[in-house]
């Protein structure tokens, strides 16, 4: 059971965060070992909604464990403890859920547990890419330069989804602006004209009338259609975070956007693969780790599947042949990396490689979709005016 607590430390300090235990008891005792001073305490289900924090409002973000694992890299280097840097941590950092979690890791290595072990009972903040690294850093007694291997992944990891998410969101604006003007358009602009044709009497052109009716759907029923709209938005929302292996393969197959997420995942795989390896971490759980946290079905089967086939005696380089998604010059390489012991060194290449292929695409990508999002934008609102504008010019020139 969980449950959330108020407590006082030694030093007058107010600490505020969760606790796993059996009973309210149990969870006392836990924290009184711990030198706290309970104030208040009570199961975390019997918060009022209105008093628990609210994630989305305060998440933790990429930003700010990139901070914090070079925070923890300078302590560890000044010789800092981990239970004193996690504390010192707790209380500078300005995210609430972020404090709050580093508080329960430093209460928790009070307790005795070890660093990977308490960042473990996190995974919403803490990958289990990050708690491997972490454990591999503990096993060789490298934890600094663990922490700062960290830091530098997540910052190439951060600056990269940055420039992605820069990219569509340009076209994602436009198409947003010319959804508003189009709406704007069929329910205020063109109702009022349609008004002025109907009132002539006169046949009325085949796009008009199309125009037209599209308008009276909207001012009529817009209200349900917006409703449907967002219902099949979650539904959608949630259908991909099931991992349906159907939208992953839909997502690399998009014209345009396809080869950019296709190249955003092998950087992604080869950056994890390189840091882990170059972490001590074993090749196989390397593979399933990067598999757990690529982010598309398609290469998290392809990767699993290599993992069995390596398992089995099988060559990285080997167990990825065969996939139209692995390119072949990736397994070329990976090969030479095998047969020369330098494989960890060829994945930094790779994954610096597709970096520059990601950010040429990026760059191609946002030459081709600002003319094209122009035209359409143009078009549609073009048509919608010139079906309404012509039959009232005709109008007028019968008229003279």
């Amino acid at each position: 059971m969980l449950f959330s607590y108020k407590a006082i430390t030694k030093s007058g300090e107010e600490r505020l965060g969760n606790i796993d235990a059996v009973n309210e008891d149990v969870a006392i005792s836990s924290l009184q070992r711990r030198d706290l001073v309970i104030v208040s305490i009570r199961s975390a289900d019997k918060i009022p909604i209105f008093e628990r924090d609210i994630t989305l409002l305060s998440r933790v973000s990429n930003k700010d464990i990139v901070i914090l694992s070079r925070q923890i890299a300078t302590l560890f280097e000044a010789q800092v403890s981990a239970l004193r840097s996690f504390k010192l941590l707790a209380a500078e950092s300005e995210n609430r859920t972020l404090s709050r979690k580093i508080s329960e890791v430093g209460d928790d290595l009070q307790s005795g547990m070890s660093i990977s072990q308490a960042l473990n009972k996190h995974p919403s903040v803490f990958s289990p890419f990050y708690v491997n690294m972490v454990r591999s850093g503990e096993e060789s007694g490298k934890l600094s330069e663990t922490f700062s291997y960290l830091a530098d992944y997540m910052e190439r990891t951060y600056e990269l989804t940055s420039k992605v998410r820069g990219a569509l969101a340009y076209p994602a604006f436009v198409l947003s602006i010319f959804v508003i003007i189009m709406i704007l358009l069929m329910t205020k602009v063109v109702p009022k004209l349609a008004d002025v044709l109907t009132g002539t009497g006169q046949e009325l052109p085949v796009y008009t009338k199309i125009i037209i009716g599209i308008s009276d759907f909207l001012v009529n029923y817009g209200l349900f259609l917006f409703v449907l709209l967002i219902i099949g938005g979650v539904f959608l929302w949630q259908y991909t975070k099931t991992g349906v292996i159907s939208f992953s393969k839909f997502k690399i197959k998009l014209p345009l956007f396809g080869e950019l997420f296709r190249k955003i995942y092998l950087a992604r795989i080869s950056d994890n693969m390189y840091t882990m390896l170059s972490s001590g971490i074993p090749m196989i759980k390397s593979i399933e780790i990067s598999a757990s946290i690529v982010g598309n079905d398609v290469y998290k089967n392809i990767l699993l599947d290599a993992a069995n086939s390596i398992k089995t005696g099988n060559t990285m380089s080997g167990a990825l042949v065969g996939y139209r998604e692995i390119p072949a010059i990736m397994i070329q390489m990976i090969k030479v990396g095998e047969e020369t012991g330098q494989l960890a060194n060829i994945l930094q290449k790779l994954a610096k490689f597709y970096k520059r292929e990601v950010d040429t695409a990026i760059e191609t990508l946002i030459s081709l979709i600002e003319p094209i999002l122009m035209v359409l934008l143009g078009l549609g609102v073009g048509i919608v005016l010139a079906a309404v504008l012509i039959p009232i010019y005709n109008i007028a020139g019968g008229i003279n």
